[in-house]
């Protein structure tokens, strides 16, 4: 891709976020959220394969329905309170519209089963800004709208984190696990958004940092499937040996920065008298456990089979660069200790 539309897109793209974050109307927080789309969808497209065209096609027409939604839902709101204010929201009806629509916006079960599609259609370095960046704008708006109807948060939540567990068992792509792993852990945020927005801030945070670099790693070694991941080890063995590590922070393992939120998370939940709420998610992370844990045993424990047929990908260096690579993984994995002092600023 030419590199002046590529900053011109990528410009874009972070316009689109920071308008949806600075704007208190709706009609403004939906232009953004259009502009974020619309500056993605290039990005998508670029390989002009079938896959990325369908992936493309898929998430134009959800993202287009959800804003369809949103702006409905803001209408109705005016028309019944007479606010355009996003903090001003007063009638149930839109309100519950609207966390709709942002939930089919970031991939929230039940709404979620076109970002395992999408994912799989894209390369990891797009795939990466469609799971990090793509989600900053509309959990802004959740985050401000402050959903009074509990019950809709609680159920998108648990069955988030189940359809993430679930999803992922029987999947040999990369890709699509990535995506069952982004839909359990957004179940986790919305959980916990009604009782702790801060909290909910701390684990999105976090789980950034970790899928960041789960998607190096994978960009490095070239993979996309699972069986892929069994050559890593002669093309960098000192990266392979901490790759479980990301992985098990992602599935949310003490001693390993992904425990801190999911910790902070159920404590936060049995404060506020929903014990089942906490089992049953404590319990779907064993699911997303199960996944991490094959990915691991692929990539340390498996040898690749070395017959004529398999073709032996080039053991080429790598361009990338292992600078974002090294920070990230450092962060994924060294940052529990520093949960007093999250907690200290998440205090109220």
């Amino acid at each position: 891709m030419n590199p002046y539309i590529l900053a011109i897109l990528l410009f874009g793209l972070g316009l689109g976020t920071t308008i949806t974050f600075a704007s208190s109307h709706w009609l403004l927080a939906w232009m953004g959220l259009e502009m974020n789309t619309l500056a993605i969808i290039p990005l998508m497209a670029q390989h002009h394969h079938p896959r990325a065209v369908e992936a493309t096609t898929k998430y134009f027409l959800t993202q287009a329905t959800a804003a369809a939604m949103l702006l409905f839902a803001s209408v109705t709101n005016a028309w019944l309170s007479g606010q355009w204010d996003i903090q001003q929201m007063t009638h149930p009806l839109p309100i519950t519209i609207i966390t709709l629509a942002l939930a089919l916006k970031i991939g929230l079960a039940p709404v979620h089963a076109w970002l395992p599609e999408v994912l799989q259609g894209l390369d990891l370095t797009v795939g990466l800004i469609l799971s990090t960046w793509q989600k900053l704008a509309p959990f802004a708006l959740i985050l401000q709208i402050n959903p009074t109807n509990s019950t809709i948060l609680i159920i998108l939540g648990l069955t988030s984190t189940l359809i993430g567990g679930w999803g992922g068992l029987n999947q040999t792509q990369l890709r699509k696990i990535l995506a069952y792993s982004s839909i359990a852990h957004l179940g986790w945020m919305i959980l916990v958004l009604q009782f702790s927005p801060s909290l909910t801030l701390l684990t999105l945070l976090t789980y950034f940092v970790v899928t960041f670099s789960t998607f190096l790693v994978f960009k490095l070694n070239k993979a996309t499937t699972i069986n892929t991941l069994a050559t890593s080890w002669t093309k960098a063995p000192l990266l392979t040996s901490l790759t479980p590590l990301i992985l098990l922070s992602l599935g949310g393992l003490p001693p390993l920065t992904g425990f801190m939120p999911k910790w902070l998370i159920l404590q936060e939940l049995a404060k506020q008298d929903l014990a089942l709420t906490a089992t049953v998610a404590a319990l779907s992370a064993l699911l997303s456990l199960y996944f991490y844990l094959r990915l691991s045993y692929a990539m340390t424990l498996t040898m690749s089979p070395n017959n004529l047929s398999g073709t032996t990908p080039w053991r080429l260096s790598s361009t990338q660069l292992t600078l974002p690579l090294a920070i990230s993984t450092t962060m994924a994995i060294c940052l529990l200790p520093l949960t007093p002092a999250a907690t200290a600023l998440l205090a109220p």
